[in-house]
């Protein structure tokens, strides 16, 4: 399959002329020539907005086929030592065909993605068929900046050169018309045209088509198919007895299907997991299980949108213990973690955002997180925390402790959020309110202006109005 894309994608590009994104050589195989051109090529897609650009030897200047004795199998240029050179280092692919009776070896060059690629620390450009430097032609350098604050991971190819039936294989495009609420067309040209629309699928070469990582990522009958990168962004589920991982571990999930596909279900069988619980509190109804359904769902969809997806070899965790549940997702929080409750959510990829909302997998923007501390204030849990590193980002949810058994980071981390839900509710933090959420008894609030005092120390919440302090309580970014 790969040769015969590879045949087409010849006949392709020698119906032009050498450009920006693609050059024709002869058996010009000096290192430093092939490494300005991965540079200049690799810059030049991506101020092109193409996914590709290509050097082809055995093809003249005027793009006849003349056959190459080029091997990069044999040369002393090979992928190792040019990824080296290249900074930061992107994967050059090169494929030896027999085109017409004569070898041809492409090499295809991803656009960069990060950052301009660098040749033994020098940026390179395509001006026509030329290679200058790209710090002498600010213009192109303008548009390349430009275009890779707007470049998605999303858009990247995971499986290409498909025939529509095998598009239709790899997805369950079932589910996602289910999903969008439309009937599925009878015609597959039809089919194929509503994910394209929706950025699941691309043409490729020919009659051809690529799946895209949002397609991958999402719709996959099986992610193992579209290689490590995707593979790995599957969510890993893990049930210890006991507190700490050093526990046995009871259950185990590894996830292989799209999150349209896994999510309501990997919830459903935490859900199914989770013991039943008695009357929590003193005011509120009687819940299920430990934690809310809601809160476990809301939680475990931000963790897919939001995380890092340049990160290799990471994916969401979710790991259940006797007391808590934790979610991790590769990337830092764009938000700062204070505002994570009240700021609408900054997305590192909008469109997989986009279509989950749409397909009803996730909150509108904007009213997951609120949704999470309203059913855990409802359910009466210590307030969940939220915490960023370097690399990952992590939400726990606690079960059920009655006030007298939380710690006072516990109660004044509940005070602060208590604070944030009122405020973006239109009200204030106030005693009566607090007492509710943490179920205390009438006749014990001074426990809770204890608590509120604390807060105040700590400097998360102030007073609403200095000429009336009993009026209540606001968030301190108020």
């Amino acid at each position: 399959m790969e040769k015969q894309r590879d045949i087409e994608l010849i006949n392709a590009l020698l119906n032009n002329k050498e450009n920006e994104c693609l050059e024709f050589k002869g058996n010009n195989t000096d290192p430093k020539v092939i490494g300005k051109l991965c540079s200049a090529l690799s810059n030049s897609a991506r101020i092109l907005n193409k996914d590709h650009a290509y050097i082809l030897w055995g093809v003249s200047d005027d793009g006849r086929i003349i056959g190459t004795n080029f091997n990069p199998n044999d040369e002393n240029i090979t992928k190792f030592k040019l990824s080296q050179a290249l900074n930061p280092s992107i994967h050059c692919d090169f494929r030896l065909v027999t085109h017409q009776d004569s070898n041809i070896v492409i090499l295809e060059i991803p656009a960069t993605t990060i950052a301009p690629i660098e040749f033994n620390g020098t940026a390179y450009v395509r001006i026509g068929s030329a290679t200058p430097k790209l710090s002498d032609h600010l213009d192109k350098m303008r548009i390349l900046m430009k275009n890779l604050q707007t470049y998605t991971w999303e858009q990247e190819v995971a499986k290409q050169f498909l025939t529509a039936d095998e598009v239709l294989s790899y997805l369950a495009c079932e589910v996602y018309f289910k999903l969008i609420s439309q009937t599925p067309p009878q015609n597959i040209d039809e089919k194929l045209q509503y994910l394209e629309k929706d950025n699941i699928v691309k043409k490729d070469i020919g009659n051809k088509w690529n799946i895209l990582n949002l397609g991958a990522l999402l719709l996959a009958n099986n992610l193992n198919d579209f290689g490590v990168s995707i593979a790995r962004k599957g969510v890993r589920f893990t049930a210890y007895n006991g507190d700490n991982k050093a526990e046995v571990v009871s259950h185990r999930k590894e996830g292989s299907r799209g999150y349209a596909i896994a999510l309501e279900g990997l919830v459903t069988y935490i859900n199914d997991l989770l013991p039943n619980s008695e009357t929590i509190g003193e005011v509120y109804r009687q819940t299920n299980a430990p934690f809310p359904k809601i809160a476990i769902r809301e939680i475990i969809a931000n963790a897919l949108i939001h995380q890092d997806m340049t990160i290799t070899g990471a994916g969401p965790q979710v790991e259940l213990f006797n007391n808590r549940l934790e979610v991790t997702n590769p990337g830092k929080s764009l938000n700062d973690i204070d505002r994570i409750i009240d700021l609408p959510p900054r997305s590192r990829n909008e469109g997989l955002a986009g279509l989950m909302r749409r397909m009803g997998l996730c909150e509108e923007q904007g009213s997951g997180m609120d949704k999470i501390i309203y059913s855990v204030e409802e359910a009466q849990l210590p307030a969940p925390i939220f915490r960023t590193y370097d690399n990952s980002t992590q939400v726990i949810l606690y079960a059920y402790r009655p006030f007298s058994d939380l710690t006072i980071e516990e109660r004044i981390r509940a005070c602060y959020q208590h604070a944030v839900i009122k405020y973006i509710s239109g009200k204030k933090l106030k005693n009566s309110g607090l007492c509710t959420r943490f179920g205390v008894k009438k006749g014990n609030e001074s426990q809770v202006t204890k608590v509120i005092k604390n807060a105040l120390s700590e400097g998360l919440i102030k007073i609403a109005d200095t000429e009336s302090p009993r009026s209540g309580y606001y968030p301190f970014w108020v």
